[in-house]
């Protein structure tokens, strides 16, 4: 008698567990359940994509920085070079240049 109570209770016990199990996996497969684990999993992912794009950026800039004070060395270039005077466009500096009307309704 004491076998059949223990497998009897053992059959209640597993059929129970795998009811809870088989609810719980139904409950993530729902739409919407679906639909928050993809939105979760699409943050996520695109938290770390943006944390690499900003790595890869300083990466570039600390090398480019790098690079260019090799080349300022290498050129023997210490200060920063005279520009040269601004210069105006001869057209602007021309004082006997008249302006013309385009208005098409004016007799001439």
């Amino acid at each position: 008698m004491f076998r059949r109570t223990f497998w009897f209770s053992t059959g209640v016990a597993a059929g129970v567990w795998a009811t809870t199990k088989v609810n719980r996996k139904l409950k993530q497969l729902t739409p919407e359940n679906l639909a928050v684990t993809a939105a979760n999993k699409a943050i996520e992912t695109g938290g770390r994509l943006k944390d690499r794009a900003v790595g890869f950026a300083l990466d570039v800039r600390e090398n480019m920085a790098q690079r260019e004070a090799e080349l300022t060395d290498a050129l023997g270039v210490r200060e920063d070079p005279e520009l040269p005077a601004p210069r105006r466009i001869a057209a602007i500096e021309n004082t006997t240049y008249t302006r013309h009307s385009y208005n098409r309704n004016e007799d001439h």
